[in-house]
Protein backbone atom coordinates (compact mmCIF):
# COMPACT_ATOMS: atom_id res chain seq x y z
CA UNK A 1 0.00 0.00 0.00
CA UNK A 2 1.73 3.37 -0.61
CA UNK A 3 1.46 6.26 1.06
CA UNK A 4 -1.92 7.84 -0.90
CA UNK A 5 -3.94 5.41 -0.84
CA UNK A 6 -3.00 4.97 2.66
CA UNK A 7 -4.21 8.66 3.34
CA UNK A 8 -7.38 7.93 1.54
CA UNK A 9 -8.26 4.52 3.33
CA UNK A 10 -11.04 4.16 5.83
CA UNK A 11 -8.05 3.41 8.86
CA UNK A 12 -6.69 6.73 8.18
CA UNK A 13 -9.74 8.50 8.27
CA UNK A 14 -11.66 7.07 10.82
CA UNK A 15 -9.04 5.84 13.27
CA UNK A 16 -5.76 7.56 12.57
CA UNK A 17 -7.10 11.46 12.36
CA UNK A 18 -9.53 10.90 15.44
CA UNK A 19 -6.45 9.91 17.46
CA UNK A 20 -4.56 13.09 15.64
CA UNK A 21 -7.49 15.20 17.04
CA UNK A 22 -7.36 13.34 20.33
CA UNK A 23 -4.33 14.08 21.33
CA UNK A 24 -3.72 17.27 19.60
CA UNK A 25 -6.53 18.41 21.53
CA UNK A 26 -4.87 17.43 25.27
CA UNK A 27 -1.69 19.21 24.64
CA UNK A 28 -3.89 22.21 22.97
CA UNK A 29 -5.91 22.54 26.57
CA UNK A 30 -3.34 21.36 28.68
CA UNK A 31 -1.41 24.35 27.78
CA UNK A 32 -4.49 26.41 27.86
CA UNK A 33 -5.12 25.44 31.54
CA UNK A 34 -1.36 25.68 32.31
CA UNK A 35 -1.43 29.45 30.32
CA UNK A 36 -4.30 30.84 32.09
CA UNK A 37 -2.60 29.67 35.82
CA UNK A 38 0.90 31.07 35.06
CA UNK A 39 -1.04 34.47 33.63
CA UNK A 40 -2.95 34.79 36.87
CA UNK A 41 0.54 34.33 38.73
CA UNK A 42 1.82 37.18 36.72
CA UNK A 43 4.19 34.95 34.59
CA UNK A 44 3.71 37.05 31.31
CA UNK A 45 6.50 35.60 29.45
CA UNK A 46 6.09 31.80 30.02
CA UNK A 47 2.68 32.40 29.42
CA UNK A 48 2.93 34.21 26.42
CA UNK A 49 5.70 31.27 25.13
CA UNK A 50 2.99 28.74 26.04
CA UNK A 51 -0.18 30.57 24.19
CA UNK A 52 2.11 30.43 21.00
CA UNK A 53 2.23 26.80 21.01
CA UNK A 54 -1.53 26.60 22.28
CA UNK A 55 -2.61 28.14 19.16
CA UNK A 56 -0.85 26.35 16.87
CA UNK A 57 -1.63 22.95 18.17
CA UNK A 58 -5.53 24.28 18.11
CA UNK A 59 -5.22 25.55 14.82
CA UNK A 60 -4.31 21.99 13.21
CA UNK A 61 -6.65 20.32 15.02
CA UNK A 62 -9.61 22.59 14.13
CA UNK A 63 -8.76 22.65 10.53
CA UNK A 64 -9.31 18.79 10.39
CA UNK A 65 -12.60 19.41 11.44
CA UNK A 66 -13.78 21.92 9.13
CA UNK A 67 -12.85 19.75 6.80
CA UNK A 68 -14.70 17.24 8.02
CA UNK A 69 -17.85 18.43 9.23
CA UNK A 70 -20.06 15.60 8.46
CA UNK A 71 -17.88 12.89 10.40
CA UNK A 72 -19.21 12.64 14.31
CA UNK A 73 -15.75 10.54 15.32
CA UNK A 74 -14.18 13.63 14.65
CA UNK A 75 -16.54 15.65 17.21
CA UNK A 76 -15.97 13.44 19.47
CA UNK A 77 -12.57 13.19 19.28
CA UNK A 78 -12.18 16.54 19.69
CA UNK A 79 -14.62 16.61 23.23
CA UNK A 80 -12.80 13.69 24.53
CA UNK A 81 -9.36 15.43 24.05
CA UNK A 82 -10.82 19.03 25.26
CA UNK A 83 -11.98 16.80 28.35
CA UNK A 84 -8.84 15.04 29.17
CA UNK A 85 -6.81 17.93 28.26
CA UNK A 86 -8.50 19.76 31.62
CA UNK A 87 -7.75 16.82 33.88
CA UNK A 88 -4.12 16.37 32.61
CA UNK A 89 -3.88 20.50 32.86
CA UNK A 90 -4.36 20.98 36.33
CA UNK A 91 -2.94 17.65 37.22
CA UNK A 92 0.09 18.51 36.08
CA UNK A 93 -0.06 22.27 37.45
CA UNK A 94 -0.72 20.56 40.47
CA UNK A 95 1.89 18.23 40.67
CA UNK A 96 4.59 21.01 39.56
CA UNK A 97 3.37 22.82 42.69
CA UNK A 98 4.73 26.55 41.11
CA UNK A 99 3.90 29.86 43.34
CA UNK A 100 3.10 30.68 46.52
CA UNK A 101 0.08 30.73 48.76
CA UNK A 102 -1.06 32.25 52.26
CA UNK A 103 -2.38 29.72 54.57
CA UNK A 104 -5.00 31.38 57.28
CA UNK A 105 -5.24 29.67 60.20
CA UNK A 106 -8.33 30.68 62.62
CA UNK A 107 -8.61 28.67 66.06
CA UNK A 108 -9.88 28.86 69.31
CA UNK A 109 -7.19 26.36 71.31
CA UNK A 110 -3.74 28.43 71.96
CA UNK A 111 -1.64 28.53 68.67
CA UNK A 112 1.74 29.39 70.64
CA UNK A 113 2.83 25.60 69.83
CA UNK A 114 1.66 25.91 66.51
CA UNK A 115 3.34 28.97 65.71
CA UNK A 116 6.49 27.89 67.31
CA UNK A 117 6.80 24.63 65.23
CA UNK A 118 6.51 27.03 62.02
CA UNK A 119 8.84 28.74 63.25
CA UNK A 120 11.48 26.11 64.07
CA UNK A 121 10.37 24.38 60.37
CA UNK A 122 11.70 27.70 58.37
CA UNK A 123 8.40 29.16 57.91
CA UNK A 124 7.68 32.84 58.52
CA UNK A 125 4.64 33.29 60.69
CA UNK A 126 2.02 36.34 61.48
CA UNK A 127 0.04 35.83 64.89
CA UNK A 128 -2.29 37.45 65.55
CA UNK A 129 -5.84 37.83 68.75
CA UNK A 130 -8.93 38.19 66.95
CA UNK A 131 -12.79 37.98 67.87
CA UNK A 132 -15.26 35.07 66.17
CA UNK A 133 -18.41 34.80 66.62
CA UNK A 134 -18.00 32.16 69.05
CA UNK A 135 -15.78 34.46 70.81
CA UNK A 136 -12.01 35.34 71.05
CA UNK A 137 -9.88 33.00 68.49
CA UNK A 138 -6.31 33.13 67.30
CA UNK A 139 -5.44 33.81 63.80
CA UNK A 140 -2.67 32.65 61.86
CA UNK A 141 -0.77 34.26 58.86
CA UNK A 142 1.81 32.17 56.70
CA UNK A 143 3.36 32.50 53.32
CA UNK A 144 4.99 29.39 51.87
CA UNK A 145 5.70 27.74 48.70
CA UNK A 146 3.00 25.53 46.65
CA UNK A 147 5.47 22.71 47.09
CA UNK A 148 5.04 22.74 50.88
CA UNK A 149 1.15 23.06 51.56
CA UNK A 150 0.94 19.38 52.67
CA UNK A 151 3.75 19.57 55.10
CA UNK A 152 2.48 22.44 56.65
CA UNK A 153 -0.95 20.82 56.83
CA UNK A 154 0.11 18.12 58.75
CA UNK A 155 1.47 20.53 60.92
CA UNK A 156 -1.61 21.74 61.57
CA UNK A 157 -3.54 18.66 61.93
CA UNK A 158 -1.05 17.47 64.39
CA UNK A 159 -0.92 20.67 66.74
CA UNK A 160 -4.36 22.22 66.02
CA UNK A 161 -6.42 19.50 64.40
CA UNK A 162 -9.98 21.52 64.47
CA UNK A 163 -8.72 24.58 63.74
CA UNK A 164 -10.37 26.43 60.35
CA UNK A 165 -8.03 27.54 57.58
CA UNK A 166 -7.92 28.59 53.82
CA UNK A 167 -5.68 28.27 51.13
CA UNK A 168 -5.22 31.46 48.72
CA UNK A 169 -2.89 31.81 45.92
CA UNK A 170 -0.36 35.02 46.13
CA UNK A 171 -0.13 36.73 42.59
CA UNK A 172 2.78 38.41 43.58
CA UNK A 173 5.04 39.48 46.62
CA UNK A 174 8.10 41.41 48.15
CA UNK A 175 10.35 39.66 50.57
CA UNK A 176 9.36 37.75 53.47
CA UNK A 177 10.38 34.16 55.03
CA UNK A 178 10.79 30.77 53.43
CA UNK A 179 11.49 27.56 54.44
CA UNK A 180 15.11 26.58 53.34
CA UNK A 181 15.67 23.43 52.07
CA UNK A 182 17.39 21.06 54.80
CA UNK A 183 21.25 20.63 54.35
CA UNK A 184 22.33 16.79 54.01
CA UNK A 185 25.15 16.17 56.74
CA UNK A 186 28.75 15.64 54.53
CA UNK A 187 29.33 13.02 57.28
CA UNK A 188 26.96 9.80 57.77
CA UNK A 189 25.16 9.18 60.94
CA UNK A 190 26.99 6.03 61.83
CA UNK A 191 30.54 7.56 61.24
CA UNK A 192 29.29 10.48 63.20
CA UNK A 193 28.21 8.23 66.16
CA UNK A 194 31.99 5.87 66.11
CA UNK A 195 33.44 9.77 66.46
CA UNK A 196 31.05 10.53 69.14
CA UNK A 197 32.19 7.59 71.08
CA UNK A 198 35.90 7.46 70.15
CA UNK A 199 35.74 11.38 71.61
CA UNK A 200 33.70 9.87 74.72
CA UNK A 201 36.67 7.24 75.55
CA UNK A 202 39.68 9.84 75.00
CA UNK A 203 38.36 11.96 77.80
Amino acid sequence: MDLASFYNSEIFTLVIIPLLIFFARICDVTLDTARIIYVSRGMKLLAAFIGFFEVLIWLISITQIMQNLTNIIYYIAYAGGFAMGNYIGIYLEDRMALGTVVIRIITQKEAIELVEYLKSEGYGVTYIDAKGSMGPVKVVFTIIKRKDIQHVLGIIRKFNPLSFYTIEDIRSFRKGVFRKKARKSLIPRREKKHQHNDKSHTK
